[in-house]
């Protein structure tokens, strides 16, 4: 008689992994439920409760009859991820941690500590697919369109890619709260989770002041006019509307008023500490018709062809860009990209992932190193 196949999904307290978790029980699998803690320190307050999540895991795997096991990798992701996350805002840059955790945390030390473990697949609660094409593996975009987490997943290998499983990504999350609910799992109804867990939802700017130093510098509008002063590029982001702090413009007859008309922040300066802004959404400082990468990675296994039209992503929940890679090339040792795009695109970050899809199968992507 064939052994039962283990799979170690990562549970992390919220209704996603509990279902992945059930749904693996039904096909078979002889299930070992890990809760993952990747942050010490402020993680039990009202922002980030990593206790809380931890008894909700708990509670899941208890409802399911399935082993339940923690696992710390604060050290891991302090010096991979956290660590490269304050290198890039101190930088005058805007990363985003989530993709750099799954590459280096959740599908690398936690997927080796799996296969440790004697599983032979990883599960997560991850709105993806997985389609074994021959001898490689795609990623697939998850079945709810709303919920579709591909864009997080773009930097995993084939290797990894090989090894996990999103059982959810056939569903939508009103099925999986369905699932949930008649399973009478305790986190049913538990809200999603948002923001990146090491923050959670408390104010960004007051957490990035533990770490970072403040430089204040002058805000100057595109024409010049001094209209206030930032705390420090770090803090600000293209495209950033709210927190600036700005109420008005001030000109040679004083201080002129403009009440209900927004502010977008459209540049920064390194080179000057300058932090500019102005007041049209579709400023044309904020729109794109190219960007080069850094850093690029394939999790379909191998580059697309230079002139192919493909979806492009710059930013998570974004709807697909029509765009061509236009060339390649390697600098400090790291593979780039450019793309370039059928239509300018607002606010294209530095820092930020942009991902490239075919039809439904996630290519891969890049960070966006600059933007024109």
């Amino acid at each position: 008689m064939t052994s039962k196949k283990t799979a170690v999904v990562g549970l992390s307290g919220g209704v996603d992994s509990a279902v992945s978790a059930w749904l693996l029980k039904e096909q078979g699998f002889s299930v070992i439920g890990i809760f993952m803690k990747n942050w010490e320190g402020d993680d039990d307050d009202e922002y980030c409760s990593t206790r809380e999540d931890f008894l909700d895991a708990a509670a899941v795997a208890d409802r399911l009859g399935v082993e339940f096991q923690a696992v710390n990798f604060a050290d891991e992701y302090k010096e991979r991820v956290f660590s490269e996350f304050l290198r890039e805002y101190a930088a005058g840059r805007t990363p985003n941690p989530d993709v750099l955790c799954n590459a280096e945390i959740k599908f690398k030390a936690f997927l080796d500590h799996a296969l440790a473990c004697g599983a032979d697949v990883l599960a997560t609660g991850h709105y993806a697919r997985v389609r074994r094409d021959g001898g490689r593996v795609e990623l697939l975009r998850g079945l709810d369109e709303g919920k579709d987490q591909s864009y997080f997943l773009h930097r995993l290998t084939q290797e990894q890619l090989s090894r996990v499983l999103f059982p959810v990504g056939e569903l939508r999350k009103t099925e999986v709260r369905k699932i949930a609910d008649d399973l009478g799992l305790p986190n049913a109804t538990k809200k999603d989770s948002t923001g990146i867990c090491f923050i959670g939802e408390r104010p960004f700017r007051a957490f990035l002041n533990q770490y970072l130093a403040s430089k204040p510098g002058p805000i100057l509008t595109d024409s010049g006019v001094s209209v206030g002063e930032h705390v420090g590029l770090s803090f600000y982001t293209l495209g950033q509307r709210k927190g600036l702090g700005i109420g008005g413009v001030r000109t040679k007859g004083g201080f002129k008023s403009l009440e209900g008309e927004g502010w977008f922040v459209v540049r920064k300066d390194i080179s000057t500490n300058t932090l500019y802004v102005a007041q049209e959404h579709d400023h044309p400082w904020l729109m794109s018709r190219s960007l080069v990468t850094s850093d690029a990675c394939w999790v379909s296994g191998s580059a697309p062809e230079i002139g192919m039209p493909l979806g492009v992503k710059t930013r998570y929940r974004q709807p697909d860009a029509e765009g061509v890679i236009v060339g390649a090339s390697s600098a400090s040792g790291l593979p780039r990209f450019g793309v370039q795009f059928s239509e300018p695109q607002w606010a294209v970050t530095p820092g930020q992932s942009v991902v490239l899809y075919r039809g439904e199968v996630c290519l891969g992507g890049g960070i966006i190193a600059s933007a024109a």
